[in-house]
C-alpha cells in the first residue's frame, strides 16, 4: 500500500502562483510514474502532469509553459509549480501513482481544492 497526502491547495488571485505538494508514505519513485490530475466540476478528471520513473515529464496542452512537476526522491514528494494561473485552472488537483510494471496498481490522493478568483 502507498499513502499519498497532497498539500498547498487554496485561493488565489488570476496570474499567482501556487506550489502543490505529495508526500508519499513511502519509497516508490523509481518504480512509479507520478502524477498531477485535476478534476473541475461537472468535468472529467484529466491529467494535468506527470513525471515518469526515469525522470521524464510531460503536460497537458493547456498547462505547457505555466505549470512545472519535480520531485524530491529524498523527500519521497512531488511537487506541481503553477505559475500565471487562471481561473480555468479552478479545480480538485490529485495527485496519482501508478506502477510502471503492474497493471492497475495505482493510488490516488484526497485532493486539494484549487481556486483562482479575484
Amino acid at each position: 500500500q502507498v499513502q499519498l497526502v497532497e498539500s498547498g491547495g487554496g485561493l488565489v488571485q488570476p496570474g499567482g502562483s501556487l506550489r502543490l505538494s505529495c508526500a508519499a508514505s513511502r519509497s516508490i519513485f523509481s518504480l512509479y510514474t507520478m502524477g498531477w490530475y485535476r478534476q473541475a466540476p461537472g468535468k472529467q478528471r484529466e491529467l494535468v502532469a506527470a513525471i515518469t520513473s526515469g525522470g521524464s515529464t510531460n503536460y497537458a496542452d493547456s498547462v505547457k509553459g505555466r505549470f512545472t512537476i519535480s520531485r524530491d526522491n529524498a523527500k519521497n514528494t512531488v511537487y506541481l509549480q503553477m505559475n500565471s494561473l487562471k481561473r480555468e485552472d479552478t479545480a480538485v488537483y490529485y495527485c496519482n501513482a501508478a506502477h510502471d510494471f503492474v497493471v492497475g496498481m495505482n493510488y490516488w490522493g484526497q485532493g486539494t481544492q484549487v481556486t483562482v478568483s479575484s
